[in-house]
């Protein structure tokens, strides 16, 4: 029987996955592998009706620049009693690739460990993937989609700004961040929006919705002063991740709750949540001033990879035949700026607790700063006394005394 590699895809889509499952399996095959592809990911390998599909060169050629995933995925964590080695066994499995988060890379290494346990000898590297680019790569080193979902949220963003301009309102935006804000910051930089919102900007504070409310409105009010009557805002949907239960419930949004009696923000637009914090605030002085809600979400993971991640993508796929090839395992493919290989052990990057830390838009840096001084607009303590056109308490408006960076 042929040696075989497994290619299964865990989490949430992101642009390139194809340009990866292709590239992997095109290398595989040359070099006389079968390629063996597994649908819904971890709950596919362990289920009894797995949907599993021999890929030839034929259909990996066909998906190589589509969007979304050819393999379906799935978010499923096994437990150590899913696992069993038949499948690896009876299919002769030498290597186990898989694409997704930290979350699917750990599960990966736990795989092999039983495995090894059971006498079964596998390798395993991971290809990271998230449209979110917080994933601790080499530096330089994005996120294999980000960059296709960044581009997709220009093209919206662009065309919801000269909405903004031709009909005179203002826009609120939110788009996909977990707990770093380079989407978001990316898009709103791209874009030229007079307001970004990022939750590493609230480093010397607590993030609140009534500091969110308040950053918008002093855009907004900024813009007045200058004779804008136009604008828009993005505001990364990780925000809520550093707010407390209660702070999150005093949005008065009708919330459904978890088993654990959490609110489940999936089911509710955060543009929507956004924009209502700062309508209720602006009504609270007669401000009658519109602002619509857009969402910068789901239709930005399966959109068609750009020709950046098309390369980035291929390099990806080669890396983990070469990986492999050297005998690397347990290990994360990377590819720094100048297009070299390297494996990234998770032992290198976890914390204490076994959590890979994320990486952060680093605020004080020049590129970040450069957009905050130069591009945004936002009330200064010289715009106090034009501002009490619109807000009697003005200075409480002021940009840097919100986030307290004075």
């Amino acid at each position: 029987m042929k040696d075989s590699v497994v290619i299964l895809c865990g989490g949430g889509p992101a642009p390139g996955i194809n340009t990866v499952i292709s590239s992997v399996g095109k290398v595989f095959l040359r070099n006389g592998y079968r390629v063996i592809g597994l649908h819904e990911g971890y709950k596919g390998l362990f289920s009894e009706d797995r949907k599993m599909e021999e890929l030839d060169f034929v259909t990996l050629d066909a998906i190589f620049t589509k969007g979304g995933s050819h393999l379906k995925m799935s978010r499923f964590k096994p437990k150590d009693s899913d696992f069993s080695t038949k499948f690896f066994v009876d299919n002769n499995v030498k290597l186990l690739v898989t694409v997704g988060g930290d979350d699917t890379a750990s599960t990966a290494n736990r795989i092999s460990k039983y495995l090894a346990e059971n006498n079964v000898s596998i390798s395993n590297i991971h290809v990271p993937k998230t449209i979110d680019n917080d994933l601790p790569l080499p530096e330089g080193s994005p996120t294999f989609g980000f960059h296709s979902a960044k581009d997709e949220g220009v093209k919206i963003a662009t065309t919801v700004y000269e909405d903004a301009r031709t009909s005179q309102n203002w826009f609120v935006l939110a788009a996909m961040g977990r707990e770093a804000g380079h989407l978001a910051f990316g898009i709103g930089a791209a874009c030229h929006f007079p307001m970004i919102i990022i939750p590493e900007m609230f480093n010397k504070t607590a993030i609140s919705a009534e500091k969110i409310a308040q950053l918008v409105i002093s855009s907004i009010v900024k813009r007045r002063i200058l004779g804008l009557n136009y604008g828009a805002a993005v505001i990364s949907e990780g925000v809520f991740h550093f707010m407390s239960d209660e702070e999150i419930e005093s949005t008065g949004v009708n919330f459904t709750y978890d088993a654990h009696g959490h609110p489940e923000l999936f089911n509710v637009s955060k543009s929507h949540v956004f924009n209502m914090l700062i309508q209720r605030k602006m009504k609270s002085y007669g401000l009658n001033i519109g602002t619509r809600p857009v969402e910068l979400g789901f239709g930005l993971r399966c959109c068609r990879p750009i020709g950046f991640d098309l390369s980035l993508c291929t390099l990806l796929g080669d890396g983990v035949y070469s990986l492999f090839k050297q005998g690397h395992s347990k290990c994360m493919v990377t590819v720094d700026p100048k297009g070299d290989v390297s494996p990234l052990f998770l032992k290198d990057v976890e914390d204490e607790n076994g959590k890979v830390k994320p990486r952060l838009v680093d605020v004080n840096c020049q590129k970040v700063q450069s957009v905050v001084n130069y591009n945004l607009h936002y009330l200064t303590e010289e715009d106090v006394e034009a501002a009490k056109e619109y807000l009697p308490d003005a200075e409480n408006y002021i940009f840097k005394k919100i986030l307290n960076w004075e």
